[in-house]
């Protein structure tokens, strides 16, 4: 397939290089644990606070709580 055969939309945009890298670190590690699905409910203020930095809020409250869990320990 040449480059220009490549079909590019906003659902699938090109691969940005720490995709990439991300991809090949992880080889050979061991997986990583399955997420629960939960709801929680938090103030509307917090919420568009981690929504207004961008793509992955999800992935970011839960490095917060992460980082709450470990410093509390």
């Amino acid at each position: 397939m040449r480059e220009k055969d490549i079909l590019l939309t906003a659902e699938h945009p090109a691969a940005e290089l720490k995709h990439s890298v991300r991809g090949i670190a992880r080889r050979g590690l061991q997986a990583i644990p399955p997420k629960t699905s939960i709801s929680l409910r938090v103030d509307a203020d917090v919420l568009e606070w981690f929504k207004a930095q961008g793509a992955g809020y999800q992935t970011r409250i839960n490095a917060v709580l992460r980082a709450f869990k470990e410093a509390s320990a």
